[in-house]
């Protein structure tokens, strides 16, 4: 007995000594990454150029052709074993000349307001549209208008984002639907166009674009769709309440044309043991035109290539292969995250993990990840090695949009996420600036980033252990 329990102390304290071994090992590596990101950081002077030198970078655009090419050359100035373009064809948009709007009280007597274009809405009739309006909270709101109030009048869709809510992306959730399907919704009703409230949380003159859709709806029945500030529809929704029959004129003069080819731009460190099996990390190379695309999602690319670049300096050889992704497409269309998974399924690669940073260049928190109870236990096992960084959010949940057609049985997705509080004041709208942007708070994303990635391929993924095991 006396010698069992020998063994069982010996055992657990080689155990206990291994354990402390491979935590101190890990906190040292982690610590040479954060050290390099802090000291000798690339990320804040490649977001620079995207920004100020190339500028907003709508799919299609010429901008969005010049960042392609940004990207790859700075991918190749890194050194990786292998960097390529895959082409994707993409949604061409345009804006064209800037919207004008005014809110009209009596003959004669107007202000103006500030609106841009929906991202894909048709254009107004060419001398502009003018027509009373009806406020409403809410697609559901419209079946109580029904068509005897709604027809002929422009749709003021007024659901503000819920201030009360701390997780500002599920306030965000809760009204962007009448941005998305707004007009489409209310031409049913005899609609003759659409003013949607910005969502943001912040008051300001910025109003904020972003994606719509018009269904099967056809050609010749859609209606032109904007966005107005929350300043805007603060007073738009006032006025109307002393004076409903005021109207509402707007003109818009954007254009979709044909479909044109742009490209995800992919880096690839090739892993030494399991060279076969792919773990990415990526953001979306396109964004928004009214800005520069800083926060979305600039950030989030720079933060994906500064992964691999640490990794070269710290001299730390993978054992999976590391690919970095810079997604085509993501505001308007998804184009180039779901051709990465058709591509990859076509060659039957062998995805077992993805990061994403989409939601800004801000304090980062922790992770979110879509994944097994397995993985998540042992991701969780790993807390206590961000905690010195101030990285402390490990929740299930959601990951990216462009790795989501990634998702299949074993495959462990997470998302970067970093403090939320300010990301609306920028999503979308012309705010999104590289002055918005923190350089450390940028660096520090960056090295949590490559800090996860670290883990995930040393250890690999449950799935894997389970096979090495067999």
């Amino acid at each position: 007995m006396k010698n069992l329990l020998l063994i069982l102390m010996l055992v657990f304290t080689i155990s206990e000594a291994s354990s402390q071994k491979v935590n101190i090992e890990d906190s040292l590596t982690i610590r040479s990454i954060y050290d390099m990101a802090l000291l000798n950081g690339k990320s804040y002077e490649w977001l620079e150029y995207l920004s100020n030198e190339i500028g907003g970078r709508l799919s299609g655009s010429l901008e969005a052709e010049r960042a392609v090419k940004y990207t790859e050359s700075i991918l190749n100035e890194l050194g990786l074993d292998k960097v390529w373009l895959q082409p994707v064809m993409v949604p061409k948009w345009t804006r064209g000349i800037a919207e004008y709007a005014y809110i009209e009280t009596a003959p004669g007597l107007s202000s103006t307001t500030n609106i841009c274009a929906l991202g894909g809405s048709v254009a107004t009739p060419d001398g502009g549209l003018k027509a009373e309006v009806i406020e409403v909270q809410g697609i559901e709101d419209l079946a109580r208008y029904g068509k005897e109030q709604i027809e002929g009048k422009i749709v003021f869709y007024n659901r503000p984002m819920q201030a009360d809510l701390i997780n500002t992306f599920q306030a965000y959730g809760g009204c962007v639907d009448q941005r998305y399907a707004g007009a489409m919704e209310a031409a049913k009703y005899g609609a003759v166009g659409v003013v949607v409230r910005s969502m943001s949380l912040r008051m300001d003159d910025f109003p904020h674009t972003g994606s719509m859709t018009y269904g099967d709806t056809p050609a010749d029945q859609r209606i032109p769709a904007c966005a107005i500030s929350t300043n805007g529809a603060e007073y738009l929704s006032s006025v109307l309440k002393i004076k409903p029959d005021l109207k509402f004129y707007f003109k818009q003069n954007c254009k979709t044309f044909n479909d044109v080819e742009s490209y995800n731009v992919i880096g690839e460190i090739t892993g030494t043991t399991y060279p076969n099996k792919f773990m990415i990390v990526g953001g979306h190379l396109d964004s928004w035109d009214l800005g520069d695309g800083s926060h979305d999602d600039g950030a989030g690319c720079v933060q994906s290539m500064e992964v691999l670049r640490l990794f070269k300096k710290i001299n730390y050889k993978p054992k999976h292969s590391i690919r970095v992704v810079l997604f085509m497409n993501e505001e308007n269309g998804l184009r180039g995250g779901r051709k990465y998974a058709e591509i990859a399924k076509l060659k039957r690669e062998e995805h077992v993990f993805a990061l994403e940073s989409d939601a800004g260049g801000f304090t980062p928190r922790g992770f979110s990840f879509d994944t097994d109870d397995a993985n998540f236990k042992q991701i969780k096992s790993w807390e206590s090695l961000f905690k010195p960084y101030l990285i402390h959010y490990f929740e299930k949940g959601g990951s990216g949009a462009d790795i989501g057609p990634l998702k299949e049985d074993g495959v462990v997705l997470s998302g970067l996420r970093p403090d939320s509080q300010r990301y609306f004041d920028h999503h979308h709208a012309a705010s999104d600036t590289f002055d918005a942007v923190n350089k450390r708070e940028l660096e520090l994303g960056g090295a949590a980033m490559a800090s996860l990635v670290y883990l995930m391929d040393k250890y690999g993924t449950k799935t894997e252990v389970t096979e090495v095991k067999k």
